[in-house]
């Protein structure tokens, strides 16, 4: 479906979330509160429930909040605590396309795309926190786990608010680990400012910020890792609040027409050389070695020139 713009032409695209709300003087801060007291969550627990008694204790939620919480304990709630004495069966189960896999000394590490069409590593499945000879997958619908969250605390605070599930994830180019949004209610996931123009009054043509996941990310710095705190509430962001659910985290999955990194690297370099060596036998597979190793060597020489860079001060120090 096209990406509506402002301006009334249609972009091509994923459909984006609705516009938010611009109301003047509310853009320029916000806070983030993890509340404390959720306790162990248990295949059957009420979940809406619980985060609701935690929320009062810290005063209840206001219109235009929005909560976050974690898909861990979203699946918990939901029984998706599965018996699996070989946690690498799961991801197979879990797994709808590899991406790349890579060897490390503990095994083999796979980024795969899974039934949600998310790209993770080990397709989302979770071994951390849960009892032994188990695993945690991902809800089996984490937009409709939002819905049902937010129509249960809506009921509960009689407020206008959104409710995000995370998932933490790592990203293409960038170390390090960051939550995103795999459920959305009630939150533009997608503002799209294409059609609209920058401070210069030039035409902004590919921006559309993922509301969402920088939501997800910043509920993350206060509830920590292992600090027992799995819901967050951000308040300040209420122009980003929509009266209805919306469409969901599914928006922020790009589609494969778009996808430009759609395997690994390794993976695409094989593929060539298999593909190469079929059309034009054996000289096209020497000659993709070779450009292969050329490309190693320039690697090597940026980071040599870095680090002597940086013994010369004229450049930052780069983990190689």
């Amino acid at each position: 479906m096209p990406t509506p713009r402002p301006d009334g032409a249609a972009h091509p695209g994923a459909a984006a979330s609705p516009g938010p709300r611009r109301t003047e003087g509310d853009e320029t801060r916000f806070t983030v509160v993890a509340p404390s007291g959720i306790g162990e969550i248990s295949p059957g627990d009420d979940l809406a429930r619980i985060v609701g008694d935690a929320l009062d204790r810290e005063g209840g939620l206001r219109d235009g909040d929005v909560v976050v919480v974690t898909s861990k304990v979203v699946s918990k709630a939901e029984g998706r605590v599965v018996a699996a004495t070989d946690r690498e069966q799961a991801i197979t189960d879990e797994t709808v396309r590899v991406v790349a896999t890579r060897p490390y000394p503990g095994g083999v590490l796979r980024i795969v795309e899974n039934r949600l069409g998310l790209v993770m590593a080990a397709a989302g499945v979770d071994a951390s926190n849960t009892p032994e000879g188990t695993v945690l997958l991902l809800p089996v619908d984490p937009d409709a786990s939002a819905r049902a969250l937010r129509a249960a605390l809506t009921e509960r605070f009689g407020v206008r608010l959104g409710v995000v599930v995370s998932d933490t994830a790592g990203r293409a180019w960038r170390e390090g680990l960051t939550d995103l949004a795999i459920g959305v209610a009630g939150v533009v996931a997608l503002d799209d400012l294409r059609g609209g123009v920058d401070s210069h009054g030039r035409e902004l043509s590919v921006t559309v910020t993922a509301v969402a996941d920088q939501i997800a990310a910043a509920s993350e710095l206060v509830r920590g890792k292992a600090a027992g705190r799995p819901v967050a509430v951000v308040r300040g962001l209420g122009r980003f609040v929509t009266d209805g659910d919306g469409p969901g985290a599914r928006v922020l999955v790009r589609a494969s027409e778009t996808d430009m990194f759609r395997e690994g690297s390794a993976e695409a370099y094989a593929r060539g050389v298999a593909a190469g060596a079929g059309a034009g036998g054996e000289r096209a597979g020497r000659e993709a070695i070779e450009r292969d190793a050329r490309e190693a060597g320039y690697a090597d020489g940026y980071r040599e020139g870095f680090t002597e860079g940086f013994r010369e001060g004229t450049g930052n120090r780069q983990q190689g």
